[in-house]
């Protein structure tokens, strides 16, 4: 199958959190992600968070402002190498969210609704049961782009590269006779900027914009893309950005 221009939207797959009680109580509770719209449903209650990058900072922040206590529950020694130090000081800074380093999930606890967790501690030296309202899970996800192979640009998670981090070097390709030549995408240069057929005729150094890939003609929107944040509404709007600049590329090329 041939095609002029491909959007690349094929998501990505969060990964489990491997602790009893959790499938069950999924939605009821737990949830992966920051699910915003809990932040009045926790007034005054305690609220665990799984996890040590920004997105897991930023979320503590978030519950904060209304849950009576916020746990970060941390399995490495500190939070310094997956967060951002302004991030650490903000939470440092809030007195009602609490760290605990070498720390995980055991157990949820539930009938209709999260209620309560084990905790293992101290690297699992000892466990503990506390009261929970919700439990929020920020261990990373997966994106689904296996199936590209060396074809794309991807960063060392496998997320689509676009915009300026997709400059890459051309790879050598061997074409037949009477082939046709493969898509533009020249040597990185100093200028930071590729050759991109713009037109029929014409060959232009540019940059690619926020949601072409190292390949013209190829775009990404949505969590797939590395640099998303991973949000619903962000991905819909990333979605019709990448139709208007498809039909751009298709009206120049």
């Amino acid at each position: 199958m041939n095609s002029r221009a491909v959007l690349i939207a094929t998501g990505v797959s969060y990964r489990d959190l491997q602790a009893d009680g959790i499938s069950a109580l999924t939605g009821a509770g737990v949830y992966y992600g920051a699910a915003l719209g809990e932040g009045e449903s926790v007034r005054d209650q305690d609220v665990y968070i799984v996890g040590g990058a920004n997105s897991a900072g930023q979320a503590a922040m978030y519950f904060s402002r209304f849950a009576k206590t916020v746990t970060m529950l941390v399995r490495g020694p500190s939070l310094a190498e997956s967060m951002s130090q302004y991030l650490i000081d903000q939470i440092q800074g809030t007195a009602n969210i609490r760290v605990w380093t070498s720390s995980e999930v055991q157990r949820a606890i539930g009938t209709d609704r999260l209620t309560q967790l084990v905790v293992r501690r101290d690297r699992g030296q000892r466990s503990e049961t506390v009261a929970a309202a919700a439990l929020f899970i920020f261990i990373g996800a997966e994106p689904c782009t296996d199936w590209l192979g060396d074809a794309i640009a991807r960063d060392e998670n496998g997320f689509v590269l676009s915009g300026p981090d997709a400059i890459v070097p051309a790879p050598t390709t061997t074409r037949q006779s009477g082939s046709h030549p493969p898509p533009t995408v020249a040597a990185r240069r100093p200028s930071g900027r590729v050759s991109w057929r713009i037109s029929k005729h014409t060959l232009a150094l540019r940059t690619p914009g926020m949601l072409q890939t190292s390949v013209p003609g190829v775009f990404v929107a949505g969590d797939v893309r590395a640099g998303s944040v991973k949000r619903v509404a962000s991905a819909v709007g990333e979605g019709s950005m990448a139709v208007m600049y498809v039909h751009e590329y298709l009206r120049e090329t």
